[in-house]
């Protein structure tokens, strides 16, 4: 284990201008939603697992998920105090997002 001292930069800290939803991630987001349960027992923890290519980064989808369940669910995820999250590799075809509050 290891603590250092610096205060952790903000994806919004980390590109200038305004940055705008493609096309992509704008039918993405209305796919997720309706997929998603329509209720759910929101805590301030949570876990979160994507099964995705051994090649995708853990992080990527991550920030677009979190704030498709606020969209969904009014929650902040500045509201969350712990957040579990794993990666299992599946071939293509067989991705999935499952997550819990705990």
């Amino acid at each position: 284990m290891a603590k250092i001292e610096v205060k952790p930069l903000s994806v919004n800290e980390c590109w200038q201008g305004r940055r705008f939803k493609t096309e992509k991630y704008k039918w993405y987001e209305l796919e997720v939603i309706s997929l998603l349960p329509n209720k759910v027992d929101v805590t301030s923890n949570l876990c979160i697992e994507f099964g995705m290519s051994k090649l995708s980064d853990i992080d990527n989808p991550l920030k677009p998920f979190l704030d498709i369940l606020q969209k969904k669910y009014g929650i902040n995820d500045r509201d969350i105090n712990e957040l579990l999250v794993k990666k299992t590799v599946v071939k293509k075809g067989d991705e999935f997002i499952f997550f819990y509050f705990y």
